[in-house]
């Protein structure tokens, strides 16, 4: 594992480098020895050598002579030496050298930074970090995230459930142990719990269960999302009304793939093997849970089919974009005549069980894809109804068998293995960490700050207000953007609200306990545990219907290495997992912490006013807040980069330069933000100390720092799968894309025009 001991990252974390000015004149005399102090030996032998003076040749005095200046010049340089270290005109502090050693370890200086500033800053990195034992992917988030697991580990381990300091942390603990499985309770359950719950589901065709004259598919359908959070054939939820910021409103859109994307379903000639692995999953699982391997064979083709069918009238997502055409608001009657597939109202109704709220027909939802609607209609309408029982079971099936014993878990891995290219499972307490985040990431991450998150708050305030206000500007330099726009946007950027590291209330233990109080955990219930789990995430979710928007509910746990922007909120999110090095680190260069997190906090800020952020105006509203002459010129601006990345490659793949465009939008506006920023830093404090040994400027290095972020290794089928479904582009096109449009970076490098890194033709938009 490529991570620091638990204790050394801890106290790295915690050390404060200060760094002390010595004054020069102090410095200057510490270079000779003060005269007082001589022996008189020296001066015993400088008489002897004015006696001697005059016995010398011409050629023996021009000697000495040269040999006394050049002895002077020598103290000369090292007084002025000793004086610029002492005004620290390079920094040879440890914390400086450490700073300086890991930069040039992950670079290749041999390489040219305007040909392949990627290779230059990132290559000695990937040569010596490979992909670890269960994973996929790596790179410094990955590297982050397996400390801040060692964080969560340690102090989940040491916990006396007894003696924790909430009951949210005490089941925390209880999930963390009972997912270790220390007393094999799993294996000796087996399939037991997934059993139970079939029957109790009424049964499944592809295990000889299901008797079709009892069936009920509305009642079963219903089930899958109260119990669950499933919803086969489309996904509904209660959300924020993007037309209306401070309510909620129930909203449903396409869904129910067991894939990633449609194109696996789809492009077969590309992907016939992860077809034929989900099909072989699929059928072991049957197998596993009492199937004939021949008849389960053929049901789980069918089932294979139908989704199939789903796929096809699956929008992609790169022709998903625009919220303003996305966003359809119907009453549920509506609905009702427009698609039928299910009784709608009978449907929420089922999903408020438990909350005291009622619907009726006249009861308003946001609809992001009506058109799959009306066609999942009809394919429902001409699917036989044992492939939909095996359908519908087969999503709780797959959604449950990782909780069940090593058998289900090895087939879930075989599968995993074709799809991502993971070759080893990760090491259980790994897994059971991430776990316990997804379930109770608010309880874990109180005990996580309060062992590894300190004094980063303020400072992370303080740059966000720097590069919100290089952002604002910026603005008046946009000659495609008029000016009632502008101004708009300025206004808007400067309600931007941002949450840094974590929400208040997880330190206090009766509030914490508030947000728990439904969950039931056990140390010796894996399954029982998720499974209650998902019911109580449901409740929740639905209980929000009539309740006003919390605009500062966090999205993120604490410990998570990312950050977000909430369009609804119009807010920027930092958790205290990404306030680390290498993203920030307080004792280093101002270069570097802008190059790190302050390209990150203009990237959030940028998302803003991307292609779906710019939808949105300052209080979170879907309204239209441009004048249409920079609604068009905007789009043309865009349609560059769209062009500009749709033009890279990765394993002879092309990126979706569409489905990227959000966050290539993001990248470009927030590294010149970032950049901006650390300038007028730079111009309010003076130039920065120079590393030791690095031979770069400090405006150089923050090119290098956002750079090295991105370092990054995946497997070929994981780099295939983000092509897919990552609205990101990979990360080697996330370096060089950006810094070719940056006419900083050009200078800061002197990159001639016409060089790889410094086209002559730019894409900018913000």
């Amino acid at each position: 594992m490529n991570s620091l001991p638990l204790k050394n990252m801890t106290e790295y974390k915690r050390h404060e480098n200060v760094e002390e000015d010595i004054p020069a004149s102090n410095a200057s005399s510490q270079v000779g020895t003060p005269m007082e102090d001589v022996p008189p030996v020296v001066l015993r032998t400088k008489s002897l050598f004015l006696g001697k003076w005059g016995q010398w040749t011409s050629l023996e005095r021009i000697l000495i002579i040269l040999s006394c200046l050049l002895g002077l010049t020598c103290i000369i340089l090292g007084a002025l030496y000793g004086a610029a270290v002492g005004r620290k005109e390079v920094c040879l502090t440890p914390h400086c050298v450490m700073v300086a050693s890991k930069l040039m370890s992950s670079m290749n200086m041999s390489i040219d930074p305007c040909d392949d500033f990627y290779q230059y800053a990132c290559q000695g990195w990937i040569r010596s970090h490979p992909i670890p034992d269960g994973k996929t992917r790596w790179g410094t988030f990955g590297q982050l995230w397996a400390e801040n697991q060692q964080v969560m580990r340690m102090v989940l381990e040491e916990l006396d459930p007894d003696k924790a300091v909430s009951q949210a942390e005490k089941k925390a603990k209880l999930y963390y142990l009972s997912c270790m499985d220390a007393n094999d309770t799993v294996e000796e359950l087996g399939a037991k719990p997934l059993l139970d719950i079939i029957t109790d589901l009424g049964g499944w065709n592809a295990t000889g269960t299901w008797n079709e004259d009892n069936w009920d598919f509305p009642a079963l359908f219903n089930k899958l999302h109260q119990q669950f959070d499933l919803s086969p054939l489309f996904s509904a939820w209660v959300g924020t009304d993007d037309r209306n910021s401070s309510v909620n409103i129930f909203q449903v859109d396409q869904g129910g793939l067991g894939l990633p994307d449609r194109d696996y379903y789809l492009n077969k000639s590309e992907t016939d093997e992860v077809l034929v692995a989900y099909l072989t999953y699929m059928t072991e699982l049957g197998i596993l849970l009492g199937g004939d391997r021949n008849e389960t064979m053929v049901l789980m083709s069918e089932v294979l089919d139908f989704e199939t069918e789903l796929a096809n009238i699956t929008t992609p997502d790169d022709e998903r974009r625009d919220q303003e055409i996305m966003y359809h608001r119907y009453k549920l009657s509506t609905l009702q005549n427009l698609a039928p597939v299910i009784n709608w109202t009978q449907y929420f109704t089922t999903m408020l069980t438990d909350t005291g709220i009622s619907v009726t027909p006249s009861e308003h939802l946001v609809v992001y894809a009506p058109e799959y609607l009306q066609q999942v209609t009809k394919l429902v309408s001409r699917t036989p109804n044992h492939v939909l029982n095996n359908y519908l079971v087969w999503k709780v099936v797959s959604l449950l068998s990782p909780y069940l014993s090593k058998p289900f878990q090895d087939a879930g891995h075989k599968m995993t293995e074709v799809l991502t290219g993971k070759t080893e499972r990760e090491a259980t307490w790994k897994e059971c960490i991430s776990e316990t985040n997804e379930v109770v990431g608010f309880a874990l991450g109180a005990m996580f700050v309060r062992e590894a998150f300190h004094n980063s708050k303020a400072k992370s305030e303080e740059m966000i207000v720097a590069v919100k206000g290089a952002f604002i500007k910026n603005l008046p330099n946009l000659q495609w953007m008029d000016g009632e726009t502008r101004r708009a946007a300025e206004d808007k950027a400067e309600a931007v609200y941002d949450m840094i590291g974590f929400p208040d209330y997880i330190l206090n233990p009766e509030k914490l306990d508030e947000k728990y109080e439904l969950l039931e955990m056990k140390a010796d219930d894996y399954f029982g545990n998720y499974v209650r789990f998902l019911a109580v995430d449901v409740l929740k979710n639905m209980k929000k219907l009539r309740q006003p928007v919390d605009r500062r509910k966090w999205s993120m746990t604490p410990p998570e290495v990312n950050a977000y922007y909430s369009p609804n909120k119009n807010e920027i999110v930092f958790p205290a997992g990404i306030l680390q090095p290498p993203f920030y680190d307080p004792n280093n260069p101002k270069s570097l912490n802008f190059g790190g997190i302050g390209v990150v906090m203009g990237h959030e800020l940028t998302h803003g006013f991307d292609d779906s952020g710019r939808e949105f105006d300052k209080f979170g509203n879907l309204k239209p807040w441009w004048n249409n002459v920079s609604v068009a010129k905007f789009k043309q601006q865009a349609q560059c980069m769209v062009d500009q990345y749709s033009g890279y490659t990765i394993n002879g793949e092309h990126v979706d330069g569409r489905q990227t465009l959000g966050e290539n939008i993001a990248d470009n506006g927030g590294l010149k933000s970032a950049f901006h920023a650390y300038e007028d830093w730079k111009r309010r404090n003076g130039d920065e100390v120079p590393l030791p040994a690095v031979g770069l400027s400090h405006n150089q290095l923050f090119f290098v720092s956002f750079a090295q972020v991105w370092c990054d290794r995946r497997t070929e089928q994981m780099a295939h799968e983000a092509l897919l479904t990552d609205t990101h582009s990979p990360a080697k096109w996330r370096v060089i894309g950006t810094l070719s449009n940056s006419k900083d970076f050009a200078r800061a490098f002197n990159c001639p025009v016409g060089s790889t890194m410094n086209p002559k033709d730019k894409c900018e938009v913000w």
